[in-house]
């Protein structure tokens, strides 16, 4: 394992690295922050809309013909740009709770993530599913809580139920000067100025007003009892609430808290200073066989997410590869840990959503993405030969099932080429029955279905119609003893299916058919959730 020099380019660009997820509970103002963080960074000069059918312009993180259609985003997407010197990728992940499992796969490919909470609704169901996975990995959140220019909850209520809900210590950065029809600005708590409120709209003006001092006499003049108020509550927040400590703020331990509205502009640079001043620069990450730290010369990466159909008319799968350490530039020959297959990466692309550019060069944190043909799998890592498996990317065992029969039957191998790509993507999981018969789909939510049928009709132009399945539960099995398990496979053949690497399932009917199994084969282990390809065929080749 070879380090780079102290001062090096490699350093350099690993230290302007900024990697991170917006996370988020559906209808919070995510997609509509992306697009305003893009616009800022100056990637883009107009915003998109994420609102009604009919819009005109799209936002830009929402690249799927469903997405435009529902205004909702049901796939993560991964746009790079540059602000104050900085490279920022950032991932956008779907909020609506069906897709949740591609959201866990996107944070083991950021180094830190923006947590935006609708100051309305407060905390809710999916910001706490999130937020366990963050804390789990120890991930530093930044929290930003939206649309203050609508009549919404106390700022004080909704710190201290971040606090309380989600056990996160919160240090505010920013306070909001009044709401709804009274919403006069945010104060920045660092600067000690307060930006005032104006209706936005889809491009930056040239000039934001500012007044500086927190005892601003014109600010009084102006905005009277709102600033008066503010005052109070920013000397409560500040005699009362805890400093920011670095520190505790890496190791996912306090969050600092961001008000604004994205819609109308406001807050949003400040959450972008952030993301430059406060969130980590890439660092070490695992693998079964050591931690690989991202200023070693050797190239190393990680497939987190394959995407098929980006650009539908060339039936394309692009793998999306989070660089771990060493350079990546184009042509270089890289070799999958899994199999020891090697290829040479010549058309390497980087991202804003769905426009995709040809790449010469990558460094530690950025997001690369990888034309393919079926050969590289979500879990796998690329190396230039060293044999190593970074670890945690979770799949988890799906809770509803569903058949897929077809419209015509005549399109029989168009559908099995188009669920086989599915499969791999890991949206929606394609099992196929060992002894036979119907293909089952499993999901997380039924919304997941919803996309499939649409994407099998308008990107693979197969209509199938999506039935019930009897089944209630799927873990995945393996046993020390490949007899066992053989075994075990053989005597349950009418409830093995198996998942798009070949990893054998047990299907349960009722929770009772899998205690019973359970307690039947102790020697065989039933799995919630499988971490990487790796083991899957492993487990296959047994």
């Amino acid at each position: 394992m070879a380090i780079a020099p102290e001062r090096s380019p490699q350093r350099d660009e690993v230290a302007r690295r900024r990697t991170f997820a917006i996370i988020s509970h559906p209808d919070a103002g995510k997609t509509t922050l992306t697009e305003k963080l893009l616009l800022y960074a100056g990637a883009i000069h107009i915003a998109g809309s994420v609102k009604g059918r009919k819009a005109t312009r799209h936002a830009t993180s929402d690249w799927m013909e469903i997405e435009k259609q529902r205004g909702i985003s049901v796939a993560s997407s991964v746009m790079q740009m540059e602000y104050r010197g900085h490279v920022i990728n950032l991932l956008d992940t779907p909020g609506h709770q069906d897709f949740s499992e591609d959201t866990y796969r996107v944070l083991t490919a950021v180094d830190a993530a923006l947590m935006v909470i609708d100051a309305a609704n407060g905390v809710e169901a999916q910001t706490m599913r999130l937020l366990e996975v963050c804390r789990a990995r120890k991930t530093p959140i930044i929290t930003f809580i939206n649309k203050l220019d609508r009549e919404v909850r106390d700022p004080l209520d909704i710190v201290d139920e971040i606090e309380r809900v989600l056990g996160v210590p919160t240090v505010p950065m920013t306070w909001p000067v009044g709401m709804g029809k009274v919403f006069r600005g945010v104060f920045d708590l660092q600067r000690l100025r307060m930006r005032v409120f104006r209706a936005g709209d889809d491009r930056i003006r040239g000039h934001d007003e500012s007044l500086e001092g927190l005892d601003n006499a014109e600010a009084t003049a102006r905005f009277g009892d709102e600033i008066q108020r503010a005052r109070g509550e920013i000397d409560l927040v500040q005699t009362a609430g805890a400093s920011f400590d670095r520190e505790a703020f890496l190791g996912g331990q306090q969050t600092p808290v961001f008000f604004g509205s994205a819609i109308n502009n406001l807050g949003v640079r400040e959450v972008l200073d952030a993301l430059v001043d406060l969130a980590p620069p890439p660092g070490p990450r695992t693998a079964l066989q050591r931690v690989v730290r991202p200023d070693e010369r050797s190239f190393t990466g990680v497939v987190f997410k394959i995407q098929a159909n980006m650009d539908p008319a060339h039936r394309d799968r692009i793998a999306f590869v989070r660089v771990c350490s060493g350079y990546f530039e184009r042509g270089m020959k890289l070799k999958v840990s899994r199999n020891g297959k090697e290829m040479r990466a010549s058309n390497v692309v980087s991202f804003l959503s769905q426009r995709r550019d040809l790449l010469d060069e990558a460094w530690p944190g950025d997001i690369i993405g990888l034309p393919n043909h079926g050969l590289l799998q979500l879990g796998d890592t690329l190396t230039e030969g060293e044999a190593l498996q970074f670890t945690g990317l979770p799949f988890f065992a799906p809770e509803i099932f569903r058949t897929v029969e077809l419209a015509d039957p005549l399109r029989g191998k168009q559908l099995r080429a188009a669920l086989a790509q599915l499969g791999e993507e890991g949206a929606i999981q394609v099992f196929r029955p060992a002894s036979g018969g119907q293909i089952l789909l499993g999901a997380i939510g039924t919304l997941q279905f919803d996309v499939v049928a649409h994407r099998l009709e308008h990107e693979y132009g197969v209509r199938a119609r999506i039935g019930n399945a009897p089944y209630q539960a799927a873990r995945w099995v393996s046993a020390e003893d490949p007899r066992v398990l053989r075994r075990f496979l053989d005597e349950n053949a009418h409830r093995i299916v198996y998942d798009a690497v070949d990893a054998p399932a047990f299907l349960a009917t009722y929770r009772t058919d899998l205690y019973v199994a359970q307690e039947r084969w102790r020697d065989i282990v039933f799995h919630p959730m499988r971490e990487h390809a790796g083991l899957a065929a492993h487990q296959r080749a047994a």
